[in-house]
This record gives structure tokens, C-alpha cells and sequence, in this order.
């Protein structure tokens, strides 16, 4: 498969990569013909504000898919799941949920439960709730730890109803066993190739638990940054740095371990962006279309004959 390479916007001076939509359009369409497959948004604004960005750019674009961040505890999961079902609708079946353990906004931060394990398992419960209001044919009724839901239904579903992708992450086994559960795109951790496959491994073991093993996609977050870059380190994505072949270079390592998104950030400027498409992703992409096209199948031989190298 492919890989999919996915934009991050940063947080620019102004605060908002989406401050100006008229120049974020122009921006837009640079993204989408640069040959990104997916546009993160997480306005710090919060979800409501993000709401309202994921169906302009839906509307304003023709195949980018649009990964909305979302944290359990802003709405209720009914409204939720009507909002999100109509955006859906309204894309295609373009949209994504990105689902956080930590808010978005200070004022957000009211609703948070207190312990790491318990915010993990509202995330789940809100998660099951969604997926049954997407899919039911009928009103039901849910009483939980941390949701009351009396003639639950949403009877205009989106083009992919239950199925819509859900994204998680997350290191510690509470949060892996709810990815396991119901993530379809698991996103990375920084880390050397070594440590990135461990942790994949452990996602794997944790979604082997509900059957879903093979149905786990995985995400790498990745930032490219300028030569001479003075600013702190970002802990939680891959770093590079450096012209398109040397970039191309050290994310290959990456995508030989099964990864199949990179999502791709520092790079906000139209003539970053542009350049960026033009060349660094055209490269990987490439190169792993000829990496592929190099590996026989497994069990059998390359069916080329052996010839002698010679170096001049």
C-alpha cells in the first residue's frame, strides 16, 4: 500500500494556521495538488471552532480528507454524533476523528476527570456511543460511568455510517487497550526505528485482544525543519532536517516498518509547502514504489537473472 502523507498545520504568530480562510484556501489547494492525502485540524480554538473549519475545507476541496481533532467531554456524545454525521455527509465520507486525551483549550479542561485511567475510559464509553448512535436502526437507551443516553439515534448517518476512521494514540497500556479496541489509525510516538516498532508491536498485541490486528493502520508523526533551526526540540514527532533526498532518506526506515502515514508538519509557507510536495514527498514515494517493485513475493525468487556488479 501506499504511503499517505498528511498535513499538520503549525501555530503560526497570529495563533491560527485557519486565521484567514481566504488565505488558507490559497493554501488549500497547494496542499491538496502537492500531493497530501489528509489535512490535520486542531485549532486551539477548541472543537466547535474546528467543527465549523472541517466543513469549509470540505466544501472548498476535492479529495483532501480532513482529520478533525476532537476530545471527549466538550459535547455530549448524541449532538456529537449528529454533528460529525452530517460533516461526513457533507465531505463525501472525507472526514476523520482524531481523538485526544488532553483538551484542546484551558476552558476545556473544566470537564476533565481526574486520573490518567479514568479520562482513558470516558474516551472508550464515548467511543462505543458513537459507533452504536452512527449505526442503529432504532432509539436506545445507555446508562454508564460517565454518560446517560435516553432514545439515543441519529437517523441521517454519514456515507460511512459506524465505519467512519478513528484515530488514537498513546503509550500506556490504559491507553493502548482502548486503542486496541477501536482505533483504525494508530499515531506514533517519536522515536528511534528500533523504539517505533516495539511500540507497534505492543499496539498490534493490544488490538490482537478484540480481533482487530490486521485492521490497524499506523501514523508517524514527522517535522521538518529548516538548517540552522534554533528552536526546541519537538518531542513528539520525528525531526528532519535538511535537502529532499536526505529527508527522503531518513523517513525510509520508517515506512520499511509497515507505516503507512506520515503526518508531516513545520512547514506552513506556500513555497514550503509547495516545495515540499514537489520534492520530498514526490521522492519517498518513489522510492518505495521502486523498493516494492524490486521485493519478489515471499517464497519466491526474483526472477532476474544475476549479473555482476562493477564499480567505476
Amino acid at each position: 500500500m501506499p504511503i499517505e502523507f498528511t498535513h499538520v498545520p503549525g501555530k503560526p504568530g497570529n495563533g491560527s494556521f485557519f486565521y484567514d480562510f481566504v488565505e488558507t484556501a490559497t493554501k488549500l489547494s497547494l496542499i491538496e495538488d502537492a500531493g497530501f492525502r489528509k489535512l490535520v485540524v486542531d485549532d486551539p480554538a477548541g472543537l466547535l471552532t474546528n467543527m465549523d473549519i472541517a466543513a469549509q475545507t470540505l466544501e472548498r476541496t476535492a479529495s483532501l480528507e480532513v482529520v478533525l481533532t476532537h476530545w471527549a467531554g466538550v459535547i455530549e456524545p448524541t449532538v456529537a454524533a449528529r454533528q460529525l454525521a452530517a460533516l461526513d455527509a457533507k465531505g463525501g465520507g472525507r472526514l476523520s476523528l482524531r481523538m485526544l486525551s488532553e483538551p484542546l483549550e484551558d476552558s476545556d479542561a473544566e470537564a476533565r476527570p481526574v486520573g490518567h485511567s479514568v479520562v482513558w475510559q470516558r474516551i472508550d464509553e464515548y467511543l462505543v456511543l458513537l459507533k452504536r448512535l452512527w449505526s442503529n436502526d432504532k432509539p436506545f437507551d445507555h446508562e454508564g460511568a460517565f454518560y446517560s443516553v435516553k432514545g439515543g439515534y441519529v437517523p441521517r448517518k454519514g456515507p460511512h455510517g459506524a465505519d467512519l476512521t478513528i484515530r488514537l494514540g498513546g503509550q500506556s497500556g490504559t491507553a493502548l487497550k482502548v486503542a486496541g479496541r477501536h482505533a483504525d489509525v494508530f499515531e506514533l510516538a517519536a522515536g528511534s526505528p528500533d523504539e517505533v516498532a516495539q511500540l507497534m508491536q505492543r499496539v498490534r498485541s493490544a488490538a490482537a485482544e478484540h480481533g482487530r490486528s490486521g485492521k490497524l493502520r499506523f501514523a508517524l508523526p514527522v517535522r521538518i525543519r529548516s538548517e540552522g533551526w534554533s528552536e526546541a526540540t519537538d518531542h513528539k514527532a520525528i525531526e528532519v532536517v535538511g535537502p529532499p533526498a536526505r529527508l527522503a532518506l531518513s523517513l525510509l526506515p520508517y515506512a520499511a516498518l509497515g507505516i503507512e502515514e506520515f503526518m508531516i508538519g513545520g512547514i506552513d509557507r506556500p513555497s514550503e509547502i509547495a516545495r515540499v510536495g514537489r520534492e520530498t514527498v514526490t521522492l519517498i514515494s518513489n522510492s518505495l514504489a521502486r523498493r516494492e517493485a524490486d521485493t519478489p513475493p515471499p517464497g519466491t525468487f526474483a526472477s532476474r537473472p544475476f549479473t555482476e556488479a562493477h564499480v567505476r
